[in-house]
């Protein structure tokens, strides 16, 4: 079984100026499909502005292609209408996660990687670009929804390969444990005993029982 290369994010945010299929107005919902996995969601009732703020994660393999999204008016008694559709390259992503390895950026601050332009061959609507940030490579995207009257999407796309996501861990977990360490250290400060040879050290307080136990313990 081939494995995973890594984790692409699909948050979808908004719609804007959407087509009517109702009386007045529109129940929307949306569908996103990367290869053959799919999801959905929420349905806005009688609203042509939905704002779902979703956020779906994908396990993927390399080379990355498309996400495609498609726009539904939902119906009770009959299948449900199409409010248009749209899609979303991802090869500027695969190329910019190819820049940031070479680049060897570190995981926190923001860095734009490139520019991505609207053209005939995609459904942007305004120049989107594509960011490091704080170890995700980042596209935010207004599309145009096709075959329609009317109708946009505001979502964005977040990658995260396998080994970026790995090293993240380890050292997430390492700060972990040196933190911890740290508790322990300042938390047991041994007792100061009598400078006499023949002193007996005095009894350990709670705080220092608590710290010997805690210390057994790992």
């Amino acid at each position: 079984m081939e494995e995973a290369a890594g984790v692409l994010k699909v948050f979808v945010g908004q719609g804007k100026r959407l087509a009517i299929r109702d009386f007045m107005s529109s129940d929307p919902y949306v569908v996103v499909r990367v290869g053959n996995l799919t999801a959905k969601t929420k349905v806005i009732n009688s609203c042509l502005n939905p704002v779902w703020n979703e956020e779906f994660a994908f396990s993927v393999k390399e080379p990355l292609g498309v996400v495609k999204f498609e726009v539904f008016d939902r119906d009770r008694f009959k299948h449900d209408d199409k409010m248009g559709h749209a899609f979303l390259d991802l090869q500027p992503i695969a190329g910019a996660s190819k820049l940031k390895r070479a680049l060897q950026l570190t995981t926190a601050g923001e860095t734009k990687l490139r520019k991505v332009a609207p053209n005939p061959d995609n459904c942007l609507l305004a120049d989107s670009f594509v960011t490091h940030t704080d170890g995700e490579i980042v596209l935010d995207a207004r599309l145009r929804l096709c075959d329609v009257e009317s109708g946009e999407l505001f979502v964005t796309v977040k990658w995260i390969d396998c080994a970026a996501a790995a090293a993240a861990t380890v050292a997430l977990v390492m700060q972990q444990l040196d933190d911890r360490v740290n508790v322990l250290i300042l938390l047991y400060s041994p007792p100061q005993f009598a400078s006499s040879p023949f002193a007996l050290p005095p009894p350990l307080s709670p705080l220092h029982l608590q710290s010997e136990i805690r210390i057994q313990r790992l």
